[in-house]
């Protein structure tokens, strides 16, 4: 068992956000023993603070919401999931505006930035619960299948399962959470050209590019429609709209689904306190993922 972490000191990571498309700061302060993650919304009066745990999860459509009053803050889940891989466990978010900044859609630069300013060692022993008998979770709304298994180390699996002739079935794990920097923490953001002219229907992606996403052309449109959809991600490059693809170079064979398992991870910290599994997902997303994580803390924390 090893002690808790916070950072050695505050850092500040600004950019975008995702679906407001508003220039966000969020800065990053270490915080005492048994604090655990809390982010704060600065722009609100009396900077309302909340723990990052399930109870506060309100919405899961293109990212895990938490909210509580006027607290709300989207996109948490690629800073959590950076801080869940790295031993920090207690750190205070302040952020300005309703989500984190989305950055280059992966969690390369948080990774970078509390490597760069490094871990406090804090004299509280860190609480992990092992896991002694299997937890099982399914949704038949979305096919997902979650198993959290016995094992003598933390380690995640996942597979999608996409009807795409882009992106069908793909696999990821990792097996040593040391290893997350080289082999998760650069996994973007995925999403399907066809899902674009929807989703800026519904108000999202207002900040979405082809720099913080893997933006996937799957279905064939005509040359003029696939430009306009190409220049409203701001990143226009001439394309054979004839050939379908990835419309984005990839920074792994299987991004989509190495992304897929850096949200998993972020979301299950969501459980409040680090535990000791092998973690099986089929299918995972974040309506999914954080239903896993409310059951899991159900049965390890709150029994």
């Amino acid at each position: 068992m090893r002690n808790q972490n916070t950072i050695k000191k505050e850092f500040t990571l600004s950019g975008k956000g995702l679906h407001t498309g508003l220039f966000i700061h969020a800065n990053f302060r270490p915080l005492p023993a048994d604090s655990g993650i809390r982010i704060a919304r600065v722009d609100l009066p009396q900077c309302p603070t909340f723990s990052a745990i399930a109870e506060y999860v309100s919405a899961t459509e293109r990212g895990t919401v938490l909210s509580s009053g006027e607290w709300r803050v989207s996109t948490v889940e690629h800073v959590l999931s950076a801080l869940y891989a790295l031993d920090i466990d207690n750190c205070l978010i302040e952020v300005d505006a309703p989500e984190m900044p989305i950055l280059d859609g992966s969690a390369a630069y948080i990774v970078d930035a509390i490597n760069a300013v490094g871990l406090q060692e804090q004299e509280a022993l860190c609480r992990e619960v092992v896991i002694d008998k299997s937890i099982e979770f399914s949704n038949p709304a979305t096919g997902s299948v979650f198993t959290l298994e016995p094992s003598d180390k933390l380690s995640f699996e996942v597979e999608i399962d996409f009807q795409s002739p882009v992106l069908s079935r793909q696999k990821a794990v990792i097996g040593d959470m040391s290893f997350y920097k080289e082999q998760v923490a650069s996994a973007r953001t995925f999403c399907f050209l066809r899902e674009i002219g929807p989703l800026l229907q519904m108000g999202y992606i207002k900040g979405g590019d082809l720099q913080n996403a893997v933006v996937i052309y799957d279905e064939p449109m005509e040359q003029e429609q696939f430009d306009a959809f190409a220049r409203s991600l701001g990143a226009y490059t001439q394309h054979d709209a004839s050939r379908l693809g990835y419309l984005t170079p990839l920074h792994y064979s299987n991004e989509p689904a190495l992304h897929k398992l850096l949200d998993l991870i972020g979301d299950l910290s969501l459980v409040g306190t680090r535990f000791v599994g092998k973690v099986k997902a089929y299918r995972p997303g974040h309506t999914s993922n954080t239903k896993f994580a409310q059951k899991i803390r159900e049965q390890i924390i709150m029994q």
